[in-house]
């Protein structure tokens, strides 16, 4: 930032503009902008206060707790925040259904793996006894009232 040093900081607009840039400044901070995507961004600050940039530049005070301001919080908004907030629950989730697929494709190998090999087992089992049924078998007498001799 250019201007008067760090220690001797002051606003050199009217108290009137003064006012604007801070109600705006305090508007995109809450997250209820009026005339802006709401961005925390100096460009968002004079628009929002309807000033120029050039007189909000000699607002020293003001941008000083705004850098301030965007330093302890960061540059996102409340809502953007919520949406971050947001996004990284989906992104877990996400990522635990995805495990949780990823562990039943695992099964369902295995059981498909399982149910083939029982085929096979099953179709070797009915062609043996399919070769034993083909095989001669002797006829038992018939039985009958046992006759003595």
């Amino acid at each position: 930032m250019t201007g008067p040093a760090d220690g001797d900081l002051k606003d050199q607009v009217s108290p009137k503009t003064a006012a604007a840039l801070r109600a705006a400044m305090t508007r995109l901070f809450e997250g209820r902008p009026q005339r802006t995507d709401g961005r925390l961004t100096k460009e968002n600050l004079y628009k929002e206060a309807q000033v120029s940039r050039a007189t909000m530049n000699r607002a020293h005070a003001i941008l000083a707790e705004w850098d301030a301001h965007l330093a302890a919080h960061g540059k996102t908004t409340p809502g953007e925040a919520q949406r971050d907030a947001t996004i990284a629950d989906l992104k877990k989730r996400l990522a635990m259904k995805t495990h949780e697929c990823t562990l039943l494709e695992k099964k369902l190998k295995a059981a498909h793996t399982a149910i083939a090999a029982l085929f096979h087992d099953n179709e070797a089992l009915r062609q043996q006894l399919d070769k034993d049924a083909s095989a001669v078998v002797t006829p038992l007498r018939p039985r009958g009232p046992r006759q003595r001799r």
